[in-house]
């Protein structure tokens, strides 16, 4: 099992505590998921790396603030691409700190490698409540 965080073209916070999110996210998957981890990268990157990457496997053209490839089959592997950009300005209209709104966005791509969905207004107050619910156990 590997959970790693990897900065292509933008600083993590340096306040987040790796070991710490790490141990949240073995909690996660134990908790929420028959299935045991194989790899997680974390990769901290910009709005224009983000948006490259958007483009060209998703096909939009949009900012966004995180964008999980999910390559599980019978364990869980995936690259978690995070835009640090995207997370600043998102903490500063939702009043939170950096760190706050990291951990908080890690988290939701952690849940949809699990299973959960925020595809509809149901499923993403579902989403949003374990988000808040695994956030407050990093407390």
């Amino acid at each position: 099992m590997h959970i790693g965080f990897y900065e292509e073209d933008a600083k993590i916070v340096a306040s987040f505590k790796k070991k710490q999110f790490r141990a949240l996210v073995q909690h996660i998957v134990s908790k929420e998921s028959s299935k045991t981890i194989n790899y997680i990268n974390f990769i901290a990157c910009t709005d224009s790396y983000l948006l490259a990457i958007n483009k060209e496997y998703l096909k939009h053209d949009y900012f966004t603030d995180i964008i999980t490839f999910d390559y599980s089959e019978t364990e869980i592997a995936s690259d978690i691409y995070v835009s640090i950009d995207r997370i600043s300005e998102n903490a500063t209209s939702n009043s939170v700190s950096l760190l706050n709104e990291l951990q908080r966005v890690l988290i939701h791509g952690v849940l949809h490698l699990v299973g959960y969905q925020d595809d509809t207004e149901s499923n993403k107050q579902v989403m949003t409540q374990k988000e808040n619910y695994y956030l407050h156990l990093l407390a």
